[in-house]
């Protein structure tokens, strides 16, 4: 049995897996269940509309990935399985022609998948198409794109009048002005950041790594790391790398920088003085990753729900640090791993402090 019958409510009555099954059967999303060893158990009928499988294919106990020639969707699975979470992952399928001697139309849909971790390695996901919601989202980024263009100007201005009160100012007002290019700079950081998040929703929606840059991984990580070093000297926090041998990947250099210097950020931030930060380097499979931890107090529950979310800010009080950031560090990191084709995810590590995992796709063989 796929279910087992569960309990709604302390008086509510027994439900059956066939039940279950029935409503899921008539569900308008696509659901499948997938046993511990990756191969498919059961798909409804949406399911098989949207990842265009034959009506009368047979697809029980074959593998996912022989099914649905998607690797972010097999690797989304696995990290929820792995992790005991859930994964979120947004890719195009498309169909093509059985036959190059009858060519077909081939059809592209973009579709958005969620990976939900069960017992015993099971996992369930729920797959939706993204047509609607896309034509949704190109109208707020294009909104939010151009709300952030326009801001550039007016904040452009501010600043050169900042600049000319920053000469020989009177005391009280040197306070007044000093506050004013904070906010200022802030803004403007703020604005900048929007911008880049909206270009790197664009281009993780179709990720290609195939005319980018040959990157060394260890170097990125220890050019982010001399930006931050004067922060980290003041209260002695050490940056500890332990890696083996090369960990290339193919990317844009300067994003897979700031993918790095935000999540080296955030740890510093969280870590209490005279402690470490550990990175630790590794090839596992296709994935190069990239295992950032901290020794501060962890995420709470919240931070684990919500860290990837736009504008969201931990927990204040656990901040080692006064600097206030725009909540989009952690959402930027996520969209320039989206746009590599990779993933990211947090936890908390058994042996203390909050824990991130950055995969990039290797280009060893």
């Amino acid at each position: 049995m796929l279910f087992r019958r569960f309990r709604q409510g302390r008086r509510s009555p027994w439900i059956h897996s066939s039940q279950l099954l029935h409503w899921l059967e008539d569900s308008s999303q696509g659901f499948l269940v997938l046993d511990r060893s990756n191969r498919l158990q059961h798909l409804n009928g949406r399911a098989r509309r949207l990842l265009a499988i034959a009506k009368d294919a047979e697809v029980t106990n074959r593998y996912l990935l022989e099914v649905v020639r998607c690797h972010q969707l097999e690797a989304a699975v696995r990290e929820a399985r792995s992790s005991g979470g859930r994964q979120r992952v947004l890719w195009t399928n498309s169909t093509v022609s059985p036959s190059p001697l009858n060519p077909e139309p081939i059809r592209s849909e973009p579709l958005e998948a969620v990976a939900l971790a069960g017992e015993d390695g099971w996992v369930a996901v729920f797959v939706q198409s993204r047509q609607s919601l896309q034509a949704q989202q190109q109208l707020q980024e294009r909104w939010i794109s151009d709300v952030a263009h326009e801001l550039r100007t007016p904040l452009t201005a501010l600043s050169l009048v900042t600049e000319s009160l920053a000469i020989n100012p009177s005391t009280k007002q040197a306070v007044q002005v000093e506050r004013l290019q904070r906010e200022l700079t802030r803004l403007q950081q703020l604005v900048s950041d929007l911008l880049e998040l909206s270009r790197l929703e664009t281009a993780a929606a179709q990720p290609n790594t195939a005319g980018m840059d040959l990157v060394e991984i260890r170097d990125l990580v220890s050019q982010a790391w001399q930006s931050l070093a004067p922060l980290a000297e003041r209260r002695n926090v050490e940056l500890v790398i332990e890696s083996s041998g090369p960990h290339p990947v193919r990317g844009d250099r300067s994003r897979l920088h700031r993918a790095l210097l935000n999540l080296l950020d955030n740890a510093l931030r969280y870590s209490p003085d005279d402690t470490t930060i550990a990175i630790h380097l590794a090839r596992e499979g296709r994935w190069q990753r990239v295992e950032i931890r901290d020794s501060g107090a962890g995420f709470s529950g919240e931070d684990m729900q919500h860290m990837f979310d736009r504008f969201y800010r931990g927990d204040p009080s656990r901040s080692r640090v006064q600097r206030v950031g725009s909540g989009l560090g952690l959402a930027i990191v996520q969209q320039i791993a989206h746009a590599h084709g990779g993933h990211i995810r947090a936890r908390n590590h058994k042996g203390g402090g909050a824990e991130v995992q950055l995969s990039l796709p290797s280009t060893q063989p």
